[in-house]
Protein backbone atom coordinates (compact mmCIF):
# COMPACT_ATOMS: atom_id res chain seq x y z
CA UNK A 1 0.00 0.00 0.00
CA UNK A 2 1.29 3.45 -0.87
CA UNK A 3 1.87 5.33 2.39
CA UNK A 4 3.79 8.45 1.39
CA UNK A 5 2.92 10.67 4.37
CA UNK A 6 5.01 13.67 3.29
CA UNK A 7 3.66 13.38 -0.25
CA UNK A 8 0.10 13.26 1.09
CA UNK A 9 0.74 16.44 3.11
CA UNK A 10 2.18 18.17 0.06
CA UNK A 11 -0.85 17.18 -2.03
CA UNK A 12 -3.19 18.48 0.65
CA UNK A 13 -1.39 21.84 0.66
CA UNK A 14 -1.53 22.07 -3.13
CA UNK A 15 -5.09 20.87 -3.46
CA UNK A 16 -7.47 23.54 -4.68
CA UNK A 17 -10.73 24.22 -2.92
CA UNK A 18 -12.67 22.89 -5.88
CA UNK A 19 -10.55 19.76 -6.41
CA UNK A 20 -12.31 16.45 -5.90
CA UNK A 21 -10.71 13.50 -4.19
CA UNK A 22 -10.18 10.34 -6.24
CA UNK A 23 -8.73 7.01 -5.11
CA UNK A 24 -7.47 4.42 -7.58
CA UNK A 25 -7.67 0.91 -6.11
CA UNK A 26 -4.82 -0.74 -8.02
CA UNK A 27 -4.40 -4.49 -8.25
CA UNK A 28 -1.66 -6.21 -6.26
CA UNK A 29 -1.49 -9.33 -4.09
CA UNK A 30 -4.57 -11.41 -4.71
CA UNK A 31 -5.90 -8.68 -7.02
CA UNK A 32 -2.88 -9.02 -9.34
CA UNK A 33 -2.66 -11.31 -12.36
CA UNK A 34 -0.10 -12.19 -15.05
CA UNK A 35 -1.88 -10.28 -17.82
CA UNK A 36 -2.47 -6.75 -16.55
CA UNK A 37 0.33 -4.37 -15.46
CA UNK A 38 -1.72 -2.48 -12.88
CA UNK A 39 1.38 -0.86 -11.40
CA UNK A 40 1.95 0.85 -14.76
CA UNK A 41 -1.62 1.58 -15.87
CA UNK A 42 -2.84 3.08 -12.58
CA UNK A 43 -0.37 6.02 -12.85
CA UNK A 44 -1.64 6.58 -16.40
CA UNK A 45 -5.18 6.73 -15.05
CA UNK A 46 -4.03 9.29 -12.50
CA UNK A 47 -2.54 11.41 -15.29
CA UNK A 48 -5.96 11.53 -16.94
CA UNK A 49 -7.79 12.46 -13.76
CA UNK A 50 -5.45 15.12 -12.38
CA UNK A 51 -5.94 17.67 -15.20
CA UNK A 52 -9.70 17.06 -14.88
CA UNK A 53 -9.63 18.52 -11.36
CA UNK A 54 -9.03 15.48 -9.16
CA UNK A 55 -6.61 15.10 -6.30
CA UNK A 56 -5.58 11.49 -6.93
CA UNK A 57 -4.23 8.81 -4.60
CA UNK A 58 -3.17 5.37 -5.82
CA UNK A 59 -3.68 2.65 -3.24
CA UNK A 60 -2.24 -0.72 -4.23
CA UNK A 61 -4.05 -2.46 -1.37
CA UNK A 62 -7.51 -2.79 -2.91
CA UNK A 63 -9.28 -3.87 0.26
CA UNK A 64 -7.67 -1.02 2.22
CA UNK A 65 -8.88 1.45 -0.40
CA UNK A 66 -12.45 0.19 -0.21
CA UNK A 67 -12.47 0.39 3.58
CA UNK A 68 -11.39 4.05 3.50
CA UNK A 69 -13.78 5.84 1.13
CA UNK A 70 -15.04 8.48 3.56
CA UNK A 71 -14.58 11.87 1.92
CA UNK A 72 -13.76 10.30 -1.47
CA UNK A 73 -15.66 11.64 -4.50
CA UNK A 74 -14.52 9.04 -7.02
CA UNK A 75 -13.20 5.50 -6.60
CA UNK A 76 -11.56 3.88 -9.62
CA UNK A 77 -11.05 0.12 -9.57
CA UNK A 78 -8.19 -1.12 -11.74
CA UNK A 79 -7.69 -4.64 -10.44
CA UNK A 80 -7.94 -8.32 -11.32
CA UNK A 81 -9.91 -11.39 -10.31
CA UNK A 82 -9.07 -12.46 -6.73
CA UNK A 83 -10.56 -15.91 -7.31
CA UNK A 84 -8.07 -16.64 -10.10
CA UNK A 85 -5.06 -15.24 -8.28
CA UNK A 86 -2.11 -17.33 -7.16
CA UNK A 87 -2.95 -15.88 -3.74
CA UNK A 88 -6.66 -16.72 -3.85
CA UNK A 89 -7.05 -17.76 -0.22
CA UNK A 90 -9.10 -15.71 2.19
CA UNK A 91 -11.80 -13.16 1.51
CA UNK A 92 -12.24 -9.42 1.59
CA UNK A 93 -12.38 -8.02 5.15
CA UNK A 94 -15.78 -7.01 6.47
CA UNK A 95 -14.52 -3.45 6.92
CA UNK A 96 -13.83 -3.31 3.18
CA UNK A 97 -17.14 -4.70 1.92
CA UNK A 98 -19.12 -2.56 4.36
CA UNK A 99 -16.98 0.47 3.53
CA UNK A 100 -17.90 0.17 -0.14
CA UNK A 101 -21.57 -0.45 0.68
CA UNK A 102 -21.65 2.66 2.88
CA UNK A 103 -20.03 4.77 0.15
CA UNK A 104 -22.66 3.60 -2.34
CA UNK A 105 -25.45 4.51 0.07
CA UNK A 106 -24.21 8.06 0.65
CA UNK A 107 -23.42 8.62 -3.04
CA UNK A 108 -20.01 8.20 -4.70
CA UNK A 109 -18.71 8.09 -8.25
CA UNK A 110 -17.49 4.60 -9.24
CA UNK A 111 -15.37 3.93 -12.32
CA UNK A 112 -14.70 0.26 -13.14
CA UNK A 113 -11.87 -0.20 -15.63
CA UNK A 114 -11.30 -3.27 -17.84
CA UNK A 115 -10.61 -6.30 -15.61
CA UNK A 116 -12.57 -4.69 -12.78
CA UNK A 117 -15.50 -6.50 -14.40
CA UNK A 118 -14.06 -9.70 -12.93
CA UNK A 119 -12.77 -8.19 -9.70
CA UNK A 120 -14.13 -7.63 -6.18
CA UNK A 121 -15.98 -10.96 -6.29
CA UNK A 122 -16.17 -11.01 -2.48
CA UNK A 123 -18.11 -7.72 -2.50
CA UNK A 124 -21.87 -8.44 -2.65
CA UNK A 125 -22.65 -4.93 -3.95
CA UNK A 126 -19.99 -4.78 -6.66
CA UNK A 127 -21.50 -6.56 -9.69
CA UNK A 128 -25.05 -5.26 -9.09
CA UNK A 129 -23.66 -1.74 -8.73
CA UNK A 130 -21.57 -1.69 -11.90
CA UNK A 131 -24.26 -3.44 -13.93
CA UNK A 132 -22.20 -6.24 -15.43
CA UNK A 133 -19.53 -8.85 -14.98
CA UNK A 134 -17.08 -11.08 -16.82
CA UNK A 135 -18.39 -14.66 -16.74
CA UNK A 136 -15.61 -17.30 -16.93
CA UNK A 137 -16.23 -19.72 -19.77
CA UNK A 138 -18.71 -17.38 -21.48
CA UNK A 139 -17.19 -13.91 -21.73
CA UNK A 140 -14.22 -13.64 -24.05
CA UNK A 141 -12.14 -11.36 -26.24
CA UNK A 142 -10.17 -11.80 -29.46
CA UNK A 143 -6.43 -11.03 -29.39
CA UNK A 144 -5.66 -7.38 -28.76
CA UNK A 145 -5.68 -5.29 -31.92
CA UNK A 146 -6.81 -1.92 -33.22
CA UNK A 147 -10.37 -1.39 -32.06
CA UNK A 148 -12.59 1.20 -33.71
CA UNK A 149 -14.82 2.60 -30.98
CA UNK A 150 -18.10 4.29 -31.88
CA UNK A 151 -19.09 7.06 -29.52
CA UNK A 152 -22.45 8.01 -28.05
CA UNK A 153 -23.91 10.50 -25.61
CA UNK A 154 -23.68 10.77 -21.86
CA UNK A 155 -26.92 11.57 -20.00
CA UNK A 156 -27.26 15.36 -20.07
CA UNK A 157 -23.58 15.54 -20.89
CA UNK A 158 -21.08 15.82 -23.74
CA UNK A 159 -20.93 13.52 -26.73
CA UNK A 160 -18.32 10.77 -26.71
CA UNK A 161 -16.34 11.01 -29.93
CA UNK A 162 -15.34 7.86 -31.80
CA UNK A 163 -11.69 6.82 -31.67
CA UNK A 164 -9.22 4.04 -32.39
CA UNK A 165 -7.28 2.22 -29.68
CA UNK A 166 -5.04 -0.83 -29.44
CA UNK A 167 -6.73 -2.97 -26.81
CA UNK A 168 -8.78 -6.05 -26.05
CA UNK A 169 -12.42 -6.03 -27.14
CA UNK A 170 -14.62 -7.64 -24.51
CA UNK A 171 -17.62 -9.68 -25.61
CA UNK A 172 -20.54 -11.50 -23.96
CA UNK A 173 -20.42 -9.76 -20.63
CA UNK A 174 -23.33 -10.46 -18.31
CA UNK A 175 -25.60 -7.47 -17.73
CA UNK A 176 -27.35 -6.57 -14.48
CA UNK A 177 -30.11 -3.97 -14.51
CA UNK A 178 -30.51 -0.98 -16.79
CA UNK A 179 -27.59 0.94 -18.22
CA UNK A 180 -26.88 3.52 -20.89
CA UNK A 181 -24.21 2.43 -23.34
CA UNK A 182 -22.10 5.43 -24.37
CA UNK A 183 -19.52 3.71 -26.62
CA UNK A 184 -19.47 0.49 -28.61
CA UNK A 185 -17.17 -1.78 -30.62
CA UNK A 186 -17.59 -4.80 -32.89
CA UNK A 187 -16.62 -8.41 -32.19
CA UNK A 188 -17.30 -10.84 -35.05
CA UNK A 189 -19.83 -8.40 -36.46
CA UNK A 190 -21.79 -8.08 -33.20
CA UNK A 191 -22.08 -4.74 -31.40
CA UNK A 192 -20.62 -4.92 -27.88
CA UNK A 193 -20.50 -2.20 -25.19
CA UNK A 194 -17.18 -0.42 -24.76
CA UNK A 195 -18.45 1.83 -21.98
CA UNK A 196 -21.69 2.39 -20.11
CA UNK A 197 -23.07 4.53 -17.31
CA UNK A 198 -25.88 4.05 -14.81
CA UNK A 199 -27.40 5.35 -11.62
CA UNK A 200 -27.29 2.99 -8.65
CA UNK A 201 -29.21 4.46 -5.74
CA UNK A 202 -27.43 7.63 -4.69
CA UNK A 203 -24.30 6.76 -6.70
CA UNK A 204 -23.27 7.19 -10.29
CA UNK A 205 -21.44 4.33 -11.98
CA UNK A 206 -19.36 4.12 -15.17
CA UNK A 207 -17.68 1.11 -16.74
CA UNK A 208 -14.86 1.33 -19.28
CA UNK A 209 -14.03 -2.09 -20.71
CA UNK A 210 -10.77 -0.78 -22.19
CA UNK A 211 -7.44 -0.40 -20.38
CA UNK A 212 -5.57 -3.69 -20.79
CA UNK A 213 -2.09 -2.14 -20.74
CA UNK A 214 -0.13 1.03 -21.52
CA UNK A 215 -0.94 0.95 -25.24
CA UNK A 216 -4.59 1.60 -24.45
CA UNK A 217 -3.70 4.85 -22.68
CA UNK A 218 -1.65 6.01 -25.67
CA UNK A 219 -4.97 6.68 -27.41
CA UNK A 220 -6.04 10.30 -27.00
CA UNK A 221 -9.61 9.22 -27.67
CA UNK A 222 -9.52 6.71 -24.83
CA UNK A 223 -8.09 9.29 -22.45
CA UNK A 224 -10.86 11.70 -23.46
CA UNK A 225 -13.47 9.01 -22.80
CA UNK A 226 -12.09 8.44 -19.29
CA UNK A 227 -12.04 12.16 -18.51
CA UNK A 228 -15.64 12.57 -19.66
CA UNK A 229 -16.79 9.57 -17.64
CA UNK A 230 -15.06 10.90 -14.53
CA UNK A 231 -16.61 14.32 -15.07
CA UNK A 232 -20.11 12.86 -15.37
CA UNK A 233 -19.63 10.67 -12.31
CA UNK A 234 -18.86 13.64 -10.08
CA UNK A 235 -20.98 16.37 -11.68
CA UNK A 236 -23.81 17.95 -9.66
CA UNK A 237 -26.95 15.81 -9.63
Amino acid sequence: MMMDIEGARDRELLRGEDDMRAVIASGSGRYADPWHPFDRTSPLLARVLEPAGFDVEIDDDVDHAMANLRGVDLVVVNAGDPWRSADSTGAAPRASTSGFATALERGIGVLAVHSALSSLRDYPEWAPAIGGMWVPGLSWHPPADIADVTGGELPSGPTIEGFAVFDERYARLQQFGERQVVATHLVDGAVEPTAWVRQHGASRIAVDTLGHDEESYASAGHRALLARLAGWLTSPR
